[in-house]
Parts: structure tokens; C-alpha cells; sequence
């Protein structure tokens, strides 16, 4: 996952950011948790998440964010929320002091704990208790009120597990498909993908929207960027020229169109001296 900050003052900021493994048993759901803190207080700073093809559930246990949708629109986030599949950037600015600890779920993980239309939650927060009534509630104010991230991990895991049951048997097709995509770094069409799993492909992008909520081309997209973002924070690329043929872009201009698209700024702009990358990276497949 890129966070992508962009600093309005010269002043040194600082997030901290750590990567937690989840237990064996759910690993076919949860990819990791992270915290995420800084120390600084009001740094005028705008955070752009980047789309990474996982839902998210967020506890601000610091101060919260507020989501600016566009230049004149913004709204105060829940202290407690999942975010939905993004397919454009998502704008946030801290109000104070960042504390927060975030669970990625795997691309179709979140489908056991559902109770609402995963597709119909594209680029939006949902509050817990919209997903969890008052259990949602209760394990927002416990993970908000627990001493350390061990302890918030140990209170989130024994809630999934209660909400785990026989039923929830992963959709193979969808799950092959997800491996497949970013096993290939999304270089795969969708035609491809349903020619390999002997599906027609308006049935195959129906099963992905309603476990997923991305279509296979958007998660391809999706996992296409990170890659060639992973590839630019990395310095393994000397131009974007290589970047875009790297990642088989048939050119230059489809590779910026998708790039601005996911990050809201051109490659040019990304890159430039001014921007300061605050990452939050999974770098581990």
C-alpha cells in the first residue's frame, strides 16, 4: 500500500509504521495490520491513499482524519471504520496526532465478515455498527481504549473468529483468479482469466464485483500501478519510459492516464523534489 504525502511546510514529519503477520488460521482473510503513529501535532499535511485492491478496516485511536472528497467538500471520518474498495485516490488529513491501527484484509477477504453489498461500498467508510450493530461498537471502543498494537491484534482476532463459520467457503474460481492476477503483476486480461478458468467472462466479473467489489480489470489496474509505484519508491527504474514497458503499458500515455487515475498526479509530479513519500508497504508478496 502507498500512502502518498504531500508536505505544505518544510517542516520534518515522521510516521511510523509497523507491519504484524496474522495468526496462521487467518491468513486466507487478513493479509496484515499495521500501526501507524506520528508525533507531531496539526502538520499541514494531505495523505492520498492509493487504491491497492484490499479492504481496510481503521481504528483511529489518536486524533482522527477528515476525508476531503473534493477542493471545496470535506467530512469528519468515524474514529472506527472499514474503507471500501478505492478506485480513485482517497484524500485525508490528519486533525492532530496520528494514532491508527489497520487491518488489510486479502483482495476478497473480507467477504465472510459482510453483511452489506461489498460492490455497493466502493470509495466509502462505513461505520462499524452499520457492519456489526453493536458488537461494532464494542470492539471499536475495546481497540481504541487497548494499551498496545498485541493487544488490539489479540481483541480484532478473536472477533473474526467468532464471526467465521462453516459457510464461508472461499469461491475457488475467484480465488485462482486473485492469485493468478497478482502473481502475473496484473499484466493478464480479463479474457485470459476466464478462458483459463473456463467461465464466460460477464459471469466471472459478476463472482469478483460481489466477493471483491472490483471488477478482474480493475483489480489487474490496480496491482499493475502498485507494482510500477513499488518499482519507482524502489529506484529500480531509471525513466518512466522503462517504468511504463516494464509493466507493459503499450505506451507512455496509457501508462500516465493510469497513473493519474490511481494517484491523482502524473509519474512527473509523483517523482518530483517536492513530494515527500510517507510509506505504508507491504513489500513481502
Amino acid at each position: 500500500v502507498v500512502h502518498h504525502t504531500q508536505a505544505t511546510s518544510k517542516q520534518n514529519y515522521e510516521m511510523n509504521h509497523k507491519i504484524f503477520e496474522p495468526q496462521d488460521n487467518l491468513k486466507e482473510w487478513v493479509k496484515c495490520y499495521w500501526n501507524l503513529e506520528s508525533d507531531i501535532e496539526n502538520t499541514p499535511l494531505k495523505n492520498t491513499i492509493i487504491p491497492d485492491g484490499t479492504m481496510k478496516l481503521i481504528f483511529h485511536y489518536g486524533d482522527t482524519y477528515k476525508h476531503h472528497i473534493n477542493d471545496k467538500e470535506s467530512v469528519i471520518l468515524p474514529k472506527c471504520f472499514l474503507i471500501g474498495q478505492l478506485t480513485k485516490p482517497y484524500i485525508v488529513e490528519p486533525l492532530g496526532i496520528t494514532g491508527s491501527f489497520v487491518v488489510r484484509f486479502q483482495p476478497n477477504g473480507f467477504l465472510p465478515f459482510a453483511n452489506i453489498a461489498i460492490k455497493e461500498i466502493q470509495n466509502t467508510a462505513v461505520p462499524l455498527y452499520k457492519l456489526f450493530g453493536k458488537d461494532g461498537d464494542k470492539i471499536g471502543e475495546q481497540i481504541l481504549n487497548a494499551n498496545s498494537t498485541s493487544e488490539r491484534i489479540e481483541l480484532i482476532e478473536t472477533f473474526l473468529f467468532e464471526r467465521l463459520t462453516e459457510k464461508n467457503i472461499i469461491d475457488s474460481i475467484v480465488k485462482s483468479t486473485v492469485d493468478t492476477i497478482i502473481e502475473a503483476n496484473g499484466q493478464f486480461s480479463v479474457n485470459e482469466l476466464s478462458k483459463q478458468n473456463n467461465i464466460n467472462r460477464r459471469q466471472l466479473t459478476r463472482k469478483f464485483s460481489s466477493t471483491i467489489g472490483l471488477s478482474p480489470k480493475q483489480l489487474s489496474k490496480t496491482i499493475r500501478i502498485q507494482n510500477a509505484l513499488k518499482s519507482l519508491l524502489n529506484k529500480e527504474v531509471t525513466s518512466l519510459t522503462d517504468l511504463a514497458y516494464q509493466n507493459e503499458y503499450f505506451d507512455q500515455a496509457h501508462f500516465i492516464k493510469d497513473f493519474k487515475e490511481f494517484t491523482g498526479l502524473t509519474p512527473k509530479e509523483f517523482y518530483g523534489n517536492d513530494l515527500k513519500m510517507s510509506l505504508i508497504f507491504d513489500v513481502k508478496k
